[in-house]
């Protein structure tokens, strides 16, 4: 890894200031650089400092990375718009990054959560996003898919040892679990196993995406719900399932929602740099085939 300086950035967002740190190597810079784009109700640093490792890491490699409080978070100024609302917040992000590193020509959005929904609707709007890095994408509730919850939840716990140990032990509340284990019951056989994709959270992603056009690493958790309901939802939708099959798709098994551990923060990180050096470098057309023999002598 090279050397890398870290900067502070103070940009404008329509009446709002908003704060970020850019990574920018000290050596040669690529013109594709990266926007951090946060998820949930946190700052430019991240859960478990995932943000800035990852910048650092990313300038170290060569590319320019910016990491951004949206307004009315961290020390940025105004009030939170919500997930849905941050479009002026990642194009003032962008503009900043490319004013500050003019090598920078075009940007990788890299979204986790509702952040990943964010930067996947905003891309099809602004033609210097040369690709998407999402991770964990939100959909909505998690408890609004039963079949999700019972398969993946439920049912793990069932064969969870700790949670016989909590039952022989009296810590399981029978009432409250069973009544909420018959409601899921009740609302998947009542709504059967479709989820709905219309105008919804998902199917906002999806158009956006399959109008972007552009290329895509999809990352998921192995033990999280919201990316299983995001699996679920993909199987059931023939348009999301070709989006996917169009893109690139890594599981970091074991991992949680948030990657909390160094080893998967660690297996984001290397998998995001691979990607992008492959972004920047397509592989050459397969070369024609050399025939070993003349075909007019070939008996």
């Amino acid at each position: 890894m090279s050397a890398f300086t870290e900067r502070a950035l103070c940009f404008p967002c329509g009446d709002d200031e908003l704060l970020g740190v850019a990574a920018v190597p000290d050596g040669p810079v690529g013109d594709v650089g990266v926007i951090v784009v946060v998820g949930g109700p946190q700052y430019r640093v991240g859960s478990h400092r995932q943000f800035l490792l990852l910048s650092r890491y990313l300038a170290g490699a060569g590319f320019a990375c910016l990491r951004f409080d949206f307004r009315g978070c961290g020390d940025a100024t105004g009030e939170s718009r919500g997930f849905e609302s941050v479009d002026d917040d990642i194009r003032a992000a962008v503009d900043a990054l490319l004013k500050a590193v003019p090598r920078v020509r075009q940007v990788v959005l890299w979204g986790l959560c509702d952040g990943a929904w964010a930067a996947g609707v905003y891309a099809p709007k602004d033609a210097r996003v040369a690709g998407l890095v999402l991770l964990n994408p939100w959909l909505g509730e998690v408890g609004e898919d039963a079949g999700v919850v019972l398969k993946h939840y439920y049912l793990r716990r069932f064969l969870d040892r700790g949670f016989w140990r909590k039952v022989w032990r009296g810590r399981v509340s029978w009432h409250r679990s069973g009544g909420e284990l018959l409601g899921l019951c009740q609302r998947v056989f009542r709504r059967g196993d479709g989820v709905e994709t219309g105008a919804s959270l998902s199917g906002q992603l999806r158009d956006a995406v399959l109008r972007s056009k552009r290329p895509v690493l999809w990352l998921l958790s192995g033990r999280d719900l919201v990316a299983r309901r995001f699996e679920r939802v993909v199987e059931q939708d023939p348009v999301w399932s070709s989006l996917l099959r169009q893109g690139v798709v890594m599981h970091i098994e074991g991992a949680d929602h948030t990657f909390s551990r160094a080893q998967w923060r660690d297996q984001v990180a290397a998998s995001t740099l691979r990607w992008l050096h492959a972004l920047q470098d397509p592989p050459p057309p397969p070369a024609a085939r050399v025939p070993t023999s003349d075909p007019a002598t070939t008996p």
